[in-house]
């Protein structure tokens, strides 16, 4: 057991301590993987909504809001991050047990999907995060 005295010497110290840190800066935030004016959307974001049309839409539904049997990647996208998603997409998961009956096929070895992976993460990012809506984005010119 160590004696009160000593605390009473120590508090100082963490004390000065958390105020040093409470007064570095904040770390920004990284940025969104999407540029969005309006409806219209910076080609990779464009060329994701095509490749989720073509690859996901039949299981996760329009927009990533999901379906019956698979989860809305708009509510999964809060919390997952791009690693998690690209490992998910690209290996597959399967989650069976009397509570979950997940199963997502792998898709790493679908070309149309790896080669554009972070085309369809930042449309689902984007549609996660409200910057756009479920309807057909039109093409940003830069």
């Amino acid at each position: 057991m160590y004696p009160i005295h000593g605390l009473g010497a120590v508090l100082p110290v963490l004390a000065a301590a958390v105020l040093c840190f409470s007064a570095l800066p904040a770390r920004a935030a990284d940025p969104p993987p999407y540029t969005v004016k309006g409806n219209k959307v910076d080609e990779g974001t464009y060329k994701g909504f095509l490749y989720y049309g073509d690859e996901c839409f039949r299981c996760h539904g329009p927009g990533g809001e999901g379906s019956s049997y698979a989860p809305a990647l708009t509510d999964s996208l809060k919390h997952l991050t791009k690693d998690q998603f690209e490992e998910t997409v690209i290996n597959g998961k399967k989650e069976v047990n009397t509570a979950n009956d997940k199963v997502m096929p792998a898709f790493g070895l679908n070309p149309d999907v790896t080669t554009n992976l972070e085309n369809i993460y930042s449309y689902l990012k984007a549609r996660s995060d409200g910057a756009i809506g479920r309807e057909h984005p039109e093409h940003l010119e830069q």
